[in-house]
């Protein structure tokens, strides 16, 4: 029973249910690799490797980033600073979700298997790097950029260009609302010395650098369609898209942070799934 309470606590921790932000785009990669169904074994490794390497990033970077949550303000009633999670469960937790990852990418094939541990390294990786670096945001990105990357070599063990392109702009996309969600602890980071955008340039200049990584994000997206051979169907998709992420920029002013996780949550989880199925409907009625 004990256990059970506290895997639904740590999945309430992790916000598992905000999968949704990297998992439409490995399905992207699969279904763009395969040119139509990539098969329901690879679906099945890929969604099971992709909500567990997100699992232990969210862990990592609440075990890591613990001292820190202490101290601020918002994060306070987090599980792991309550008490309400140990610590060494949370451990136990962070182990687990490893271990799935690497048997996962086993099952997919050999590349998959010996680049699992770069992908463990660089999502764990992520949680250091507002100690040190301006670039704390795109790290993140990066990480979630996988997510495509990770979705095309599941299937066809390739790198591809449909797949870097996807990559950069995953990475830009989740940048630019990291920033936006960043600007709610400017002062906290500031004080604490951490090197977040917002806190060390300030939210105005967050702000537009957030909507220049929108911007680039949204034209690489379009590239990805270009060099993967999609039809109009995506491009049109992808255009809304786009017009959706200059909406979010609208929504967060520098003297009003109230809609931030409007922005920040419900309009990327429905970007992600609505470009997975500008791909899907492109490559099953338009290809």
């Amino acid at each position: 029973m004990t256990m059970t309470k506290d895997l639904g606590v740590i999945c309430r921790m992790i916000k598992i249910e905000h999968s949704v932000f990297a998992l439409p785009f490995a399905f992207i990669g699969a279904f763009l690799a395969a040119d139509g169904w990539p098969g329901l074994f690879n679906l099945v490794v890929l969604t099971i490797a992709m909500v567990a390497v997100r699992s232990f990033a969210m862990a990592f970077n609440r075990y890591a980033d613990l001292d820190i949550d202490r101290e601020n303000p918002r994060t306070q009633d987090r599980p792991l600073v309550t008490g309400e999670l140990s610590t060494s469960f949370t451990l136990l937790f962070i182990l687990g979700t490893a271990a799935v990852f690497v048997i996962m990418c086993a099952l997919m094939n050999p590349l998959c298997l010996f680049l699992s541990p770069l992908a463990l390294a660089l999502s764990a990786f992520y949680s250091y790097c507002k100690r040190f670096t301006y670039w704390c945001h795109f790290v993140l990105g990066m990480v979630l950029g996988l997510a495509p990357l990770a979705g095309w070599l599941c299937v066809a063990p390739v790198i591809s260009l449909p797949a870097v392109l996807l990559f950069c702009g995953v990475t830009l996309w989740v940048a630019g609302f990291d920033l936006l969600y960043a600007c709610q602890d400017a002062a906290f980071d500031k004080e604490r010395g951490l090197w977040s955008i917002p806190a060390r340039l300030g939210i105005p200049s967050a702000l537009a650098i957030s909507t220049l990584s929108h911007v680039v994000a949204a034209v690489l997206f379009m590239l990805a369609g270009w060099a993967a051979g999609l039809d109009w169907v995506y491009f049109l998709i992808a255009g809304c898209v786009g017009l959706v992420l200059m909406g979010e920029h609208q929504m967060v002013k520098p003297d009003d942070m109230s809609r931030v996780n409007v922005a920040f949550f419900t309009l990327n989880g429905v970007i992600a799934v609505v470009l997975f199925f500008g791909v899907l409907i492109d490559i099953v009625f338009a290809g």
